[in-house]
């Protein structure tokens, strides 16, 4: 047995954050030690909690868009590893839209799982709290400068903006996104994955 899976068997049974959890723990997250692309976001939402499938829901199929990758390319665990910065959905803020990942998550649950996925070629960190966890003092003033200089981060890391709808007003208003940015992005995926 991989020593990934016993830990798999811990992040299922999470109980960390469980009294701040709006309808209770679902950890999801898909690991492979074989895998050679690691996506980092932000947290579960609903659909994602009732499904426990990462990403199955519209801003997977746009985030499936930016990397030129099927579902089946996406949900193949030994190709594609899926670790948010909060494993279980975090509840609806009060303004609408839902809250940031607990920020007990990643700390304790990162760095235990990193080493396990050795022949990761690229971490794409989707979103602002992946950036910020990642890159630190690194970050750009904005979200927007981060995603921007995206070649900076080169080889470990590519920021991308969050792919949810909430995105489109940002992707209007860059154009350079869809026109340079991803045709590299999948560029590299597709290296990543042959």
């Amino acid at each position: 047995m991989h020593p990934l899976a016993p830990l798999l068997a811990e992040v299922a049974n999470c109980r960390l954050c469980a009294a701040h959890l709006p309808l209770g723990p679902r950890p999801v997250v898909q690991l492979h030690p074989q895998a050679r692309l690691l996506i980092i976001g932000q947290a579960p939402g609903t659909k994602v909690h009732e499904t426990g499938i990462p990403f199955n829901d519209p801003s997977g199929d746009r985030l499936r868009d930016w990397l030129g990758v099927d579902r089946a390319t996406f949900y193949d665990a030994s190709k594609i590893a899926l670790m948010p910065c909060g494993f279980c959905y975090p509840g609806r803020s009060p303004e609408g839209g839902d809250l940031p990942p607990r920020k007990e998550c990643a700390p304790h649950w990162h760095a235990k799982l990193l080493p396990h996925l050795p022949h990761i070629g690229l971490t794409l960190l989707v979103g602002q709290y992946a950036q910020a966890h990642y890159l630190g003092p690194r970050r750009k003033r904005t979200l927007g400068d981060t995603v921007k200089a995206w070649e900076e981060y080169l080889p470990d890391y590519w920021p991308t903006p969050h792919p949810s709808w909430r995105v489109n007003h940002w992707l209007a208003k860059n154009a350079w996104y869809e026109q340079l940015a991803l045709p590299a992005l999948r560029r590299r995926v597709r290296e990543l994955l042959e």
